[in-house]
């Protein structure tokens, strides 16, 4: 019987460790985004992370601002990286890094409607 709650408690404790583990990933991404935003021109994704938002809301707050972007005409810097496709084909892709003050004036147009997109406008306005 001790050696099932035993077990029990490894259990918990190893779910508890990957928690936190993921938790302080998050906090670290954001933390080193928020850096990367104010030495020069980045993703918009990486703008929104740097908000601290959830990792789970950034891809679909960074194509509603992309939709905007291209609304106001508003072009980042053009980059050409590599980006591996299923861990196979390494092709090559035109990105847009975009200055702070491009991302002002993109959401300074941008009207979101769910919650945790207005709480990243809002952040990303101030």
């Amino acid at each position: 019987m001790a050696s099932a709650n035993s077990r029990r408690a490894a259990v918990l404790i190893r779910n508890r460790a990957r928690t936190n583990g993921a938790e302080a990933r998050a906090r670290r991404a954001a933390a080193t985004a928020a850096r990367r935003v104010q030495t020069g021109p980045r993703s918009l994704a990486t703008h929104i992370i740097a908000t601290g938002a959830p990792l789970d809301v950034v891809a679909g707050a960074a194509e509603a601002l992309r939709t905007q972007a291209r609304k106001a005409g508003i072009r980042g810097r053009a980059a050409r990286i590599r980006r591996t496709l299923n861990g196979r084909a390494r092709r090559v892709v035109t990105v847009y890094r975009y200055t702070a003050e491009q991302v002002a004036q993109i959401v300074a147009n941008y009207k979101p409607r769910k919650a945790e997109y207005k709480a990243i406008r809002a952040t990303l306005a101030a």
